[in-house]
């Protein structure tokens, strides 16, 4: 476990376009940003953002990345400042990235996994098309995103958590992804606890009135919510996982990474937590509330990747 505390550092942004616009900068002119691409059914609205890497060398395949936004599972889209800055630097170092929209509000669980495993499906199917390696693709997401990406990463082939027939357009396509990041998600929706303002606990538990909604739980809310947590999906052969969570985070109780952290240790998975001080929620790779991140946030996701997507 890392602590970084808070510290100034030089930070680079990055504003992407849309729609095979190139990046900002004369450095960035051959990579490009490809707005609103279908991957689901017909009938679906939701659809991705196709980030592209220079293109690899002669006879070599690109890694790849499925970034999911946050939202409470109500909210949020694939446009979001967070997912430019993150799909991005992606690009830059080389991955192709894809951001996604997936089914929102009441009721969405569990389509907006199967939504997000569709992802992981499309890039698979679409693997010479984007010039991607298909065994190298991990997932990430921020949030409620952070929660659906553990999700995708602990539960490839189980059963009940696999969209199949009308639910995928990508029969027979595998979801399973290398390795997984997850940025201030909830890992335990029966654990979650309120905080003060300040982002330090309570011990009071975090009414799960709404998520309810989210989750459908109307019959055995306990059963449903323990299989909707990813902690519950852990086990020794779970891929590598990275959780970067703040120490300040008064949305989602940074004792949340720490309870993945013990079960991932207690069963033999891997995983790898930093935790930032002063630091609260939605930080991107570079910056939190206006201000640059402690450590090298971007160097320490994109070693975890490259250790892991050889």
């Amino acid at each position: 476990m890392h602590f970084f505390p808070a510290r100034s550092l030089l930070v680079f942004l990055v504003v992407c376009g849309s729609c095979l616009r190139p990046l900002a900068g004369a450095a960035e002119a051959d990579r490009r940003v490809t707005a609103d691409l279908a991957f689901l059914a017909a009938d679906r609205k939701e659809k991705l953002d196709l980030y592209l890497p220079e293109p690899p060398a002669a006879g070599k395949l690109s890694p790849a990345v499925v970034w999911i936004h946050g939202g409470g599972w109500s909210g949020g889209t694939k446009n979001e400042a967070r997912a430019k800055n993150i799909c991005g630097i992606l690009a830059r170092a080389g991955y192709v990235a894809i951001s996604v929209d997936y089914r929102l509000g009441e009721g969405a669980w569990p389509t907006n996994l199967f939504d997000c495993k569709n992802a992981v499906r499309h890039l698979r199917a679409h693997a010479a098309k984007y010039q991607l390696d298909p065994n190298r693709i991990a997932v990430a997401g921020g949030s409620a995103g952070g929660h659906l990406a553990l999700m995708v990463a602990l539960t490839a082939g189980k059963d009940g958590f696999e969209p199949t027939g009308a639910e995928t357009p990508y029969a027979g396509v595998s979801s399973a992804v290398r390795c997984g990041i997850n940025l201030y998600g909830i890992t335990n929706l029966m654990t979650r606890q309120q905080t003060d303002k300040a982002g330090q606990p309570t011990a009071t538990r975090k009414l799960m009135g709404n998520a309810l909604k989210y989750f459908g739980a109307d019959s055995d809310a306990a059963e449903v919510l323990r299989l909707a947590s990813p902690v519950t999906h852990v086990a020794k052969n779970s891929p590598p996982l990275l959780t970067l969570h703040g120490r300040a985070d008064a949305t989602v109780d940074y004792p949340q990474a720490e309870e993945l952290d013990r079960v991932a240790r207690e069963r033999g998975a891997s995983h790898q937590l930093v935790l930032f001080e002063g630091v609260g929620h939605t930080f991107d790779f570079e910056k939190w509330n206006k201000k640059p991140l402690p450590g090298d946030m971007p160097g320490t996701a994109l070693a975890f990747l490259a250790k892991n997507l050889k």
